[in-house]
């Protein structure tokens, strides 16, 4: 037979295949013990005869159309897919572990049970989508991710939502670094701390596990990442209802709200969703520093709208409008001539402003504070929030406007002055003020005076009276004056003690000498300190010493008087006019005792000159030297002794 297609059937329960045959054909046959016989036996079949696609299994092979045919037809039995892309498959078993999905293609594909955790109830037979990853990993298994097919069908639906603006809901998964993870149609989405609420949120935990509706308001094709937001949701029924509130307000209309933020310049309301602004000064109609003395967070009142602007969208609101004003309600016990109690509220340099009721303030002028004509500062005799005792001197309704007097609560004391601090009369007082010009002492509250700094002692000389005294210290005082009309006091402190300069002035006496400290130093001289407390002044031309250097500061030395001036208690000394001095009567002396011999002399060659008769040569001779000694200066002989003849 030598037909190529023929094929031959096998008995029931044969199959192989054509190599099977071969290998059945080929197999020697079993050895025994005996010998082998010589001749083989002769085929049934002659060689050339034989069909050799037939093996002994009765199978015959194809021919390569054939077998293209049947391929063709085998490969139509199945799906043609290719790697990421979305199919639909059937669950045809499940596992503790995996899902086995059935897509058409050659083989089943595993999925792990994992990725279908949100479909519950997961049955033989139940249809999924799934995307095909691979259609031959390495070990040559069928790929599928039903997780990847989630997040791409996921993001096809988020990229369109945010094409149209279509609300979507997720549930909160976790949280995370600035924000949350939202999971939206099984893909994670991140949600920004800012966009949650309308108001400030701190604690993220509280969101995690709730569903809620988002608006996706940005995406990003090249990593597949969305941002979501719940407070754009909000906003935009804030807005709705904003618009509706606005459309509805007038000036005068008052409105429920809910205060939702407190700063330092007032407070914002929450009116339904429209926010409104309450100004700390309409507020209330006394003064407060700081909005949170008299409202708190989340606290619901009835505010009144005193203005809105519809372009900007502001209200402000007042809520002391809600009250009369304390003015147009004064009680009988607030009038002209009443002593009432106030508290600091605001200080100036012109005087302080007394709160007598919530919104109604009189002014405190410093003229108005003491009796006394010294100065006073405000600021430094108010303290915001101390209270006072005042009498009101005036009162306007009309402009709103009141005038206290803190020193009006008691006499005036000046109409007595004369009695209780006459003149010469002595008394000790508080040092209140200091000045470079003086003192000033209170000697009891609106009763006071100045002493002069030249009035502090007799004797020392102070560049400034702080070099003396500080406020706050007591000091003896002596009234020198008294200013009735302008409400002064004339005082003196060292006039307590009598004038040393009247017993000094013979002492310190012109030309007297007095052994001193130089205290300090400037540019004109040197202070010098000298006994009895007293201080004198010498010029820097009298300080110089005899070996050309100056006296130094914190130098003793002597000190000759060259001026003393009681009245303007001065006393002008020198260094240098002493030793110039010694210098001087040492040559004067010297200038005497030359005058007292040259007068001896000159009486001694008289006296010769009339003893002597005749003259002889001789006698000139002497004569001659004499005169020669008189005019060098020389001694001349004594009286009646008679020069030698050569």
């Amino acid at each position: 037979m030598s037909e190529e297609n023929q094929i031959i059937n096998l008995p029931a329960g044969q199959e192989g295949t054509n190599a099977d045959v071969q290998e059945v054909a080929h197999e020697p046959a079993a050895t025994t013990n005996e010998p082998v016989a010589a001749v083989a036996e002769e085929p049934a079949t002659a060689h050339d005869d034989f069909d050799w696609s037939i093996d002994k299994r009765n199978v015959s092979s194809y021919t390569k159309e054939e077998k293209e045919k049947y391929d063709t037809v085998y490969e139509g039995t199945f799906k043609a897919i290719t790697d990421n892309e979305m199919v639909e498959g059937i669950v045809v078993g499940v596992t503790k572990t995996d899902v086995v999905i059935n897509i058409g293609f050659k083989s089943d594909g595993l999925i792990s049970l994992n990725e279908f955790r949100d479909l519950q109830g997961l049955k033989v037979g139940d249809v999924v989508e799934v995307m095909v990853v691979e259609k031959e990993d390495r070990e040559g298994h069928l790929h599928l991710s039903r997780k990847q097919a989630r997040i791409t069908r996921a993001w096809e639906r988020i990229v369109e939502i945010h094409k149209t603006g279509e609300v979507v809901t997720g549930i909160v998964t976790s949280k995370t670094k600035g924000g949350l993870i939202v999971d939206v149609f099984g893909m994670e989405t991140f949600l920004p701390g800012s966009q949650i609420d309308v108001k400030p949120v701190t604690d993220y935990d509280q969101f995690v596990g709730k569903t809620m509706e988002f608006k996706v308001v940005k995406i990003n094709e090249t990593i597949k990442n969305a941002v979501v937001s719940h407070k754009a949701l909000i906003e935009s029924d804030i807005e709705a209802q904003r618009a509706e509130i606005i459309s509805k307000l007038e000036k005068g209309q008052v409105l429920e709200g809910t205060i939702k933020n407190i700063t330092d310049f007032g407070a914002f309301l929450d009116l339904g969703g429209l926010d409104g602004l309450l100004y700390i000064t309409d507020i209330s109609w006394g003064r407060i520093s700081h909005p949170s003395e008299v409202l708190k967070m989340d606290q619901k009142l009835n505010v009144v709208v005193l203005d809105f602007d519809d372009d900007k969208k502001r209200i402000s609101l007042g809520l002391k409008q809600l009250t009369p004003h304390p003015w147009d309600t004064l009680p009988e016990a607030v009038g002209e001539g009443k002593v009432v109690k106030g508290k600091v509220v605001n200080i100036e340099d012109y005087g302080a402003f007394l709160e007598i009721l919530p919104g109604v303030e009189g002014l405190v002028h410093v003229s108005e504070i003491t009796w006394a004509n010294t100065p006073i500062n405000a600021k430094e005799f108010f303290k915001l929030g101390d209270e006072h005792e005042a009498k009101i001197v005036t009162l306007d309704k009309d402009s709103r406007k009141m005038s206290l007097s803190i020193k009006q609560l008691t006499p005036d004391p000046w109409n007595e002055i004369e009695n209780k601090y006459p003149v010469d009369s002595r008394h000790k007082g508080l040092v209140k003020n200091i000045t470079p010009y003086g003192v000033f002492v209170e000697l009891e509250p609106g009763i006071g005076g100045m002493i002069h700094i030249s009035d502090l002692s007799w004797l020392k000389r102070f560049n400034h009276p702080s070099e003396y005294t500080k406020v706050g210290s007591d000091i003896d005082v002596v009234i020198l004056g008294i200013d009735k009309d302008n409400r002064k006091l004339q005082l003196g402190h060292k006039q307590l003690e009598e004038d040393p300069w009247n017993a000094l002035q013979d002492t310190f006496a012109v030309g007297s000498v007095h052994e001193g400290a130089v205290t300090r130093k400037d540019e004109k001289g040197a202070i010098v300190q000298l006994p009895y407390g007293l201080e004198g002044f010498a010029p820097n031309r009298h300080l110089l010493k005899e070996d050309g250097k100056t006296v130094g500061a914190d130098e003793t030395s002597q000190f000759v008087v060259i001026e003393f001036d009681r009245n303007e208690k001065r006393i002008v000394l020198s260094h240098t006019r002493i030793w110039e001095q010694a210098k001087a009567d040492e040559k004067e002396a010297e200038n005497k005792e030359r005058k007292v011999e040259a007068a001896k002399t000159k009486k001694a060659v008289k006296d010769i000159q009339g003893k002597v008769e005749k003259t002889t040569l001789g006698d000139l001779g002497v004569l001659a030297e004499l005169k020669k000694k008189m005019e060098q200066g020389g001694e001349a002989p004594a009286s009646g002794e008679k020069p030698a003849a050569e």
